[in-house]
């Protein structure tokens, strides 16, 4: 389904976007690949099973480009009748996605910031309320931003590793999680572990983030593809039809208040960003990146 007032880019299915018929006897064509800039998908038509891989170094962060090529990629795939189900994971080592580009916020017009705030919830809406099942193989460390990604899809696995966590991080930088965060974040794990979670921007290891029921497995590095290739199958076992009308019903709610309120959630993210305490905040951050970079 797609969310009220959330209409398609185009309503045309791209070029490739239609499985072509094959003569009877004949395999499937295994496989669809498309790619750009920041992310590259595979599609295996045979299983209808759709890969979505970030590949947008060093630390995947989502940029206004980025998130425009993530609609476009998740959008081709719901226009395609091939496909049913896309796992979304890294193709960068240790990281998933690293959260909101912090240079979109800094230093820019207010339009940018309206751009930005516009396509962040574009991202939201489309895979929130994507009709395919959606599984995230959280491959790395997924703060923020990324943490909403994960947070979105139907089923989480991460990857057995304490060093890598996950978690909305964003009062550790002077930064209030939005409403639909927090409504996709409770949804998850409940309101105690959310509450106190957000008011201390926490990012939980791995470990812990299973135990809170952040993350639905843990796998070692080396199971994650088969292990999200069978969880896959396992949902995609359903009727589609059911289980699609199950998903809307449980997400519509939190889907429609962001439809209903998103100018003005707008225009509170770009007089929040104004703020000069925030853009401090933000200058002193990056800051603190480049010097460990360096």
């Amino acid at each position: 389904f797609v969310p009220p007032g959330v209409l398609p880019l185009c309503r045309q299915p791209p070029a490739w976007g239609r499985a072509p018929r094959q003569p009877p006897g004949l395999p499937l064509a295994p496989c669809r690949a498309f790619s750009n800039n920041k992310i590259m998908v595979e599609l295996d038509e045979s299983s209808g099973v759709a890969t979505m891989k970030f590949k947008s170094p060093p630390v995947n962060s989502l940029s206004l480009d980025f998130l425009t090529e993530f609609c476009i990629s998740l959008e081709k795939l719901e226009n395609n009748r091939a496909c049913r189900g896309v796992i979304i994971t890294s193709a960068v080592p240790k990281i998933f996605s690293s959260g909101l580009d912090i240079t979109e916020m800094c230093g820019k017009s207010t339009e940018h910031y309206a751009e930005f705030w516009r396509a962040v919830q574009e991202m939201w809406l489309r895979l929130y309320g994507s009709n395919m099942v959606t599984v995230a193989a959280v491959n790395g460390s997924s703060p923020a931003g990324g943490c909403l990604i994960a947070l979105s899809c139907d089923y989480r696995i991460m990857v057995e590793n304490p060093k890598f966590s996950i978690g909305l991080n964003e009062a550790q930088l002077g930064i209030v999680a939005p409403f639909w965060f927090k409504d996709t974040f409770v949804n998850v794990v409940g309101h105690r572990v959310a509450e106190r979670s957000l008011q201390l921007g926490s990012l939980h290891p791995a470990p812990e983030a299973h135990r809170f029921g952040l993350v639905d497995e843990l796998v070692p590095e080396e199971k994650l593809q088969e292990k999200t290739g069978a969880v896959m199958a396992q949902w995609l076992a359903l009727p589609d039809h059911a289980r699609q009308l199950t998903k809307s019903m449980m997400r519509k709610a939190v889907l429609d208040r962001l439809v209903a309120h998103r100018e003005e959630d707008i225009q509170n993210f770009i007089s929040f960003i104004s703020k000069e305490s925030i853009q401090k905040s933000l200058r002193m951050y990056m800051e603190m990146l480049k010097k460990k970079k360096g």
